[in-house]
């Protein structure tokens, strides 16, 4: 096997596994923060070694996205399989993970079955429903959630609204918790019903203004409605950001690995040329990858920044208004642009990937070019 070939698969396995050693020793800057040396040693001195180190990178960013997967992904079961991912001791298990019809795959299909969607519903029911504003709704839920799948299901199919009614009865007959909603709490769904950055928040408030929709509406829209939303758009937008990243980072190790093969054979070939044409058109194709990826990220990095934002606004707002409307959304509101922030991070993190796997790539087609 070629010396560069088997230095990259070294490399991928070791960073992926979340191995110590090449070799039998230990690099050092496999405890460095960020994984990477700051100046190459020996074993990376040569031009083409700069390959294996690039692929190295890759896997290590590839094993920090299955991590951020195992926290965050919206499906249990993907949560669940990528930190089975994460403890192999199988130097494929994060390769396999993300491969096509792999983990995640496997994982996510799971996830969209109607007994995971139900278990996920109720989840955000638990999560969105304050129990100050519906405290049937959040007792139910939180019952059906320990329940069986039968009675889970029973609980979307009907519970749910049954519970919805018994708060709403509940709030009828007590006149101190009945809310007034002033025009301005009005016109601000309104507002969100054109305005909001998501979309599901804009269905909510759009709901509460439909044709026939009374006070009650616009009051349950602050109760647990903008909430409900604004769960989904976030559990969207990460399902949105796994389901494409998993795809670009496999074929980043492929495109990589193809690359580096065409630049090995180079070496010694009959038609010198020829070989470093196609060695050259192997690191731009790596380059175009890495470019429409991190094109990608720059758009999902404007899509966290303006959530970000206007949750921070929103939390504001709460927090200084003395509306009866506005109390339930204080503390969510600061949770969700917390959370924003912390996706903008991510977003900016990976956007610098990618242009780093850029450049990298642009240097390996000049390399070549001799």
């Amino acid at each position: 096997m070629r010396r560069q070939w088997w230095i990259a698969q070294a490399l991928t396995c070791s960073v992926l596994a979340g191995a110590s050693a090449v070799a039998g020793t230990v690099p050092a800057w496999a405890e460095a923060q960020g994984g990477v040396p700051a100046a190459r040693s020996q074993t990376f001195a040569q031009d083409s070694d700069a390959a294996a180190l690039m692929i190295a990178e890759a896997a290590e960013n590839a094993r920090k996205e299955v991590r951020h997967y195992a926290t965050t992904h919206p499906f249990a079961e993907v949560r669940i399989s990528a930190w089975n991912a994460l403890r192999s001791e199988d130097p494929e298990a994060i390769a396999n993970w993300l491969a096509p019809d792999g983990g995640y795959d496997f994982a996510s299909n799971r996830g969209r079955t109607i007994r995971s969607r139900n278990k996920a519903f109720i989840e955000r029911v638990v999560r969105t429903h304050p129990k100050s504003y519906s405290p049937e709704v959040r007792a139910a839920a939180e019952k059906a959630l320990k329940g069986t799948p039968d009675q889970q299901a029973a609980f979307v199919r009907t519970g749910y609204a049954e519970a919805q009614k018994r708060d709403r009865a509940r709030r009828d007959a007590d006149a101190q918790d009945k809310q007034k909603v002033a025009a301005a709490e009005r016109e601000f769904v309104r507002d969100l019903a054109e305005h909001a950055p998501g979309e599901h928040v804009r269905t909510a408030a759009e709901w509460a203004l439909r044709s026939g929709a009374t006070d009650d509406d616009i009051a349950e829209f602050y109760g647990y409605g903008w909430m409900s939303g604004a769960a989904l758009d976030l559990e969207g937008y990460r399902s949105r950001i796994a389901d494409a990243e998993t795809r670009r980072h496999y074929k980043l190790t492929h495109l990589i690995q193809v690359a580096m093969a065409a630049e090995e054979a180079v070496k010694g070939a009959a038609d010198t040329a020829k070989a470093r044409a196609e060695a050259e058109q192997a690191w731009r194709d790596v380059a175009e990858h890495a470019d429409a990826a991190h094109k990608a990220w720059l758009a999902e990095q404007a899509a966290a920044e303006t959530q970000a934002e206007n949750w921070r606004v929103v939390a504001e707002r709460a927090k200084n208004s003395t509306a009866d409307t506005w109390k339930n959304i204080a503390e969510p509101a600061e949770t969700n642009r917390e959370a924003w922030a912390k996706e903008l991070a991510d977003a900016a993190e990976s956007t610098a990937f990618w242009q780093k796997m850029f450049d990298r790539a642009k240097e390996g087609e000049i390399r070549v070019k001799g």
